[in-house]
């Protein structure tokens, strides 16, 4: 009988170096921090040519580099190429109607601010078209190129030109040398920035004919178009014969922390008399757009007021009569962005649905809903003469621009890759991912999604990176992030685990109701029948060695956790947490919020915010912490991190604070994001270690 020689010592050397050999680098927050990251999509009236975005970073300088792209439909091999037209910065492009050129803004010309230009097809010969003393927000072209409707800061309550009004107020204010601001009225900050006193209004600015003045279109209105802090021109459309402008905005008076009553006016473009056209629905009304023959006028609207995350229904305005109709109001999905078919007898919609977020045509007049897309996170889409150019993301990557393959049912079926953004990640090593589902609160489905690590070798455990999404009324599913990316997790070693608990988006409202009132209970339920389903099924993940993440609702989920299940846990990193759900009832900006989530005001009844207070709890915590606040978070305000990070200290619990003194509830800027990623994975690995 032949013996087996024993492997040399050099032999399983070779061996493992030709399994390293084999292996890829794995994909690390170093390298998605430095990604170009793709944005916007415009295509031109032919179908035969689209623009974008791309965002560099430029980590010496701190900050992101935007440029337009431009793609070749016609010639899917060609490389894209970067437009002339936005050396000196380029964003927010719109194509002509006449398929001449395009528009965009930048901030290039005389006096440094944001002015609207145009360049031909071709990307060359760029001209400035408007020359205002102020920054425009963003705009919208008018469908024959007569005009333009800017949106500019300006103070509402200035007579007669509240242009001149405002610089002048501006250059007076520069001269005064004390720092005070007085208030009348609360909502005296927004996200991450203390009011002035202006608004966003919109102007209409004739781009033909003698009169070149900016004509005012909301003159003394007490409200924001784009609404703030995150509105674009997707909060107001100009009609087809460019005679109307219809925007969505809200009357702030002293109601304004409490109100989400947004509704749809119209103006005309020579200024006039604003009417309201939904004063009917208390609610939030949005996102309007105007039919291809420009008879009707599209919108989403919510149907309960002071909630910001009821579910967005679509309606449909017969212009003439006034009268409105519902579209698909049985569709238990709420509306993302919104559009017109090209033959205006649908509506093209996206939606978070089971964890994806995915593009469905829903026919006018008989409400037929039919999905699109099947997977991943459709960021963008345009219907053509030619069919559907879109840009899709994923938990196995960020966004790339498609071309729909010919009559396939769904648009990312056989799709043709026209991009070849970041085409080094061929050479990187993800996680692979699979979605899972498991009975969870009141034995209903929820859904997770379970990571490997990057370069995952069969029968090795791995430590888990358990992530909680925000919100709460999110999701954590097949999308990219550069923010809370699972795949960084992946390619530090970790095994991801997420779960989308009751009140997360795309499973049907009652589902996202659930978590109303409930912040500490059902979310909680499904959080830890969802870790012990994981642990269960995939053997690879080490329950040893588990930490849980998270930010916003997240990161007072996590601060909950501490005090009611830290025996599932190694250690803690809580990012804008809420720590005292009764002074972030006092201190919070938008309490239309606290108000909704609590069932109450916390002024009348106090002890409804006590019920799944953290703070309550945090005797009980033990568990090694890591908190990170921004100082201009105005949304979970700093208070709260300092609370949090007290707690730890005052109890002698490991912990730490990482603090921006810059940053508001997210950390935006390049080299913060670096300290952030780096301070959190060493964090991870200290408490938690690598794969074994």
């Amino acid at each position: 009988m032949m013996i087996p020689r024993p492997i040399s010592i050099t032999t399983g050397l070779l061996l493992a170096l030709t399994v390293a050999a084999q292996q890829k680098a794995p994909f690390t927050y170093q390298d998605m921090l430095m990604l170009d990251r793709i944005s916007g999509l415009a295509v031109d009236p032919s179908g035969t040519k689209a623009l974008f975005n791309v965002r560099a970073t430029d980590m010496e300088k701190n900050r992101g580099v935007s440029s337009l792209w431009l793609k070749d439909l016609s010639a899917p091999a060609t490389p894209e190429m970067k437009v002339a037209a936005s050396e000196g910065g380029a964003f927010d492009v719109q194509w002509a109607a006449d398929g001449s050129g395009f528009y965009f803004l930048s901030g290039r010309g005389e006096g440094g601010t944001t002015q609207v230009w145009k360049a031909d097809a071709k990307g060359t010969n760029a001209t400035q078209v408007t020359r205002l003393p102020l920054d425009v927000q963003t705009y919208r072209v008018a469908p024959d190129g007569s005009g333009v409707v800017v949106a500019l800061s300006v103070f509402p309550d200035c007579s007669g030109d509240a242009i001149t009004c405002t610089l002048d107020r501006m250059k007076a204010q520069e001269a005064v040398k004390s720092s005070g601001h007085v208030y009348d009225r609360i909502f005296m900050r927004h996200w991450d920035t203390w009011k002035d006193g202006t608004r966003n209004h919109l102007y209409y600015v004739a781009l033909k004919g003698a009169n070149l003045q900016p004509k005012a279109l909301m003159p003394g209105f007490d409200g924001d178009c784009p609404t703030m802090p995150f509105g674009g021109n997707e909060d107001f459309v100009i009609s087809n014969d460019g005679r109307t402008v219809f925007f969505s905005a809200r009357v702030a008076g002293k109601t304004e922390p409490w109100s989400t009553n947004f509704d749809v006016h119209s103006v005309p473009v020579s200024g006039g008399e604003i009417k309201n056209l939904t004063a009917a629905n208390p609610a939030w009304d949005a996102a309007p757009v105007i039919s291809p023959d420009g008879t009707k006028l599209a919108y989403k609207a919510m149907a309960r007021p002071g909630y910001e995350a009821d579910r967005f229904q679509l309606k449909v305005m017969d212009l003439a009569s006034g009268t409105t109709s519902d579209v698909a109001r049985s569709w238990d999905r709420s509306a993302a962005s919104l559009a017109w078919s090209r033959d205006g007898k649908s509506l093209l919609v996206t939606a978070d649905d089971l964890g994806k977020h995915r593009l469905f045509r829903i026919d006018v007049k008989t409400s037929t809903v039919t999905a699109l897309s099947k997977d991943g996170h459709l960021d963008a889409f345009a219907e053509t003469p030619k069919g559907f150019v879109f840009q899709k993301s994923g938990l196995s990557g960020p966004a790339q621009l498609y071309a729909a393959a010919p009559k396939a049912k769904l648009i990312d079926d056989g799709a043709t890759v026209l991009t070849q953004v970041n085409a080094s990640l061929k050479e990187k090593a993800f996680g692979a991912y699979e979605q899972f589902s498991f009975s969870g609160w009141n034995n209903e489905t929820v859904y997770g999604y379970v990571l490997k690590p990057a370069n995952y070798i069969e029968g090795q455990q791995y430590p888990v990176a358990f992530l909680i999404h925000g919100g709460p009324q999110g999701s954590f599913g097949d999308g990219w992030s550069y923010r809370w990316n699972p795949q960084t997790y992946a390619g530090q070693g970790y095994a991801v685990v997420m779960i989308d608990f009751h009140g997360s988006t795309g499973y049907g409202q009652a589902f996202t109701d659930a978590i109303n009132q409930h912040w500490g209970d059902r979310p909680l339920e499904d959080l830890q029948k969802g870790l012990a389903f994981a642990l269960g099924k995939y053997p690879y993940l080490d329950g040893g060695r588990v930490a849980a993440l998270g930010a916003s609702y997240g990161g007072y989920m996590v601060n909950w956790i501490a005090g009611r299940w830290a025996d599932a846990f190694q250690c803690l990193v809580s990012h804008c947490g809420i720590f005292d759900t009764r002074m972030m009832g006092y201190a919070t900006e938008e309490l239309w919020f606290t108000n909704w989530e609590n069932g109450t005001d916390v002024f009348n009844q106090p002890a409804e915010y006590d019920i799944f207070n953290p703070m309550l709890y945090a005797k009980d915590w033990r568990l090694p912490m890591l908190v990170v606040h921004g100082d201009k978070d105005f949304r979970v305000p700093l208070e709260q991190g300092i609370g949090t990070f007290t707690a730890c200290q005052a109890k002698g619990i490991e912990s730490k604070y990482l603090r921006f003194p810059d940053e508001n509830h997210w950390v935006l800027k390049p080299q913060n994001s670096m300290l952030w990623h780096k301070t959190v994975f060493d964090w991870l690995e200290q408490h938690i270690g690598r794969a074994r």
